[in-house]
Order: structure tokens, then sequence, then C-alpha cells
């Protein structure tokens, strides 16, 4: 009787090439301790750069006795100057629209001239700066 040939047998695999090990090295850390007074003095930092700024950008109305006058008069004159702002987007809608005649234009615009002198002129006699006088609207910016 024949014998039948022997199966090959499949050739062993050879191991992968290991990666050289690359050393982990640790980093020391800060202290706990020096990063919250780091923090704590970034934070006082950023309050006093804000408080700073805070004073310039948002006018708040002075009731000191001696300058109270002024604070009035500013507080109207800003009010003025909102309404005539107001009344001049309107005026400018309206010719826009075509609604107004001519003779109309001419007398709406010399009354806003006139009234935006006078609230300068005023604003002067006080020591204002007419810029002194545009609301600050929150959100929505300056009014200007």
């Amino acid at each position: 009787m024949k014998r039948a040939p022997a199966a090959k047998k499949p050739a062993a695999k050879k191991p992968a090439a290991k990666k050289p090990a690359v050393k982990k090295t640790r980093t020391k850390k800060p202290a706990t301790r020096s990063i919250a007074a780091l923090r704590v003095r970034e934070i006082d930092a950023l309050r006093e750069e804000l408080e700073a700024k805070r004073a310039h950008l948002v006018p708040r109305w002075n009731a000191d006795p001696e300058d109270v006058q002024k604070s009035v008069a500013q507080l109207v004159l800003a009010l003025v100057e909102f309404l005539r702002k107001l009344l001049e987007r309107q005026a400018i809608r309206r010719m826009d629209a075509e609604t107004l005649t001519p003779e109309e234009i001419e007398r709406i615009g010399v009354a806003l001239m006139r009234l935006e002198e006078t609230v300068h002129d005023l604003a002067r006699r006080f020591g204002l700066d007419p810029e002194e006088l545009n609301l600050d609207l929150g959100p929505l910016g300056r009014l200007s």
C-alpha cells in the first residue's frame, strides 16, 4: 500500500518586530496652593480693570449736592437729544415714503437743526461734551 504524501505544515509565523520602548517621564506639577493664589490674583486684577473701564463707559447720575445741577442738566439734555434723534429718524422715514411736502420737509429740517444747536449750546453752558448726551441702550449699543 502506498502512503499518502504528508501534508505540508504551515510555515511558522515570525514574531512581529517590537517597537522600541518609550520611556515615560513625569512632569512635576506645581503645588495646588500656588495655582489657587495665582487665579485669585488674576481674578482680582481683572475685577480692578473692569471697574476702571466701567467707570468710564457707564455714565451714572451724580447725586453730589455740589454737582447736582450739572447732573440734572445732563439727564434732561440726554432725554431731549434722544427725542430729537427719534424725531429726525421719523422725518427721514416720512421723506423716504414721500408723505411730506417740500415745505414740511424744510420746516422739520430747520426745527431739528435749531433743537440740536440749542441742546449742544446748553450742554456747553453746563460744561458737558455733546457726546456725553449719547445714551447707552445696553445690549442695543449707543444711541447714535
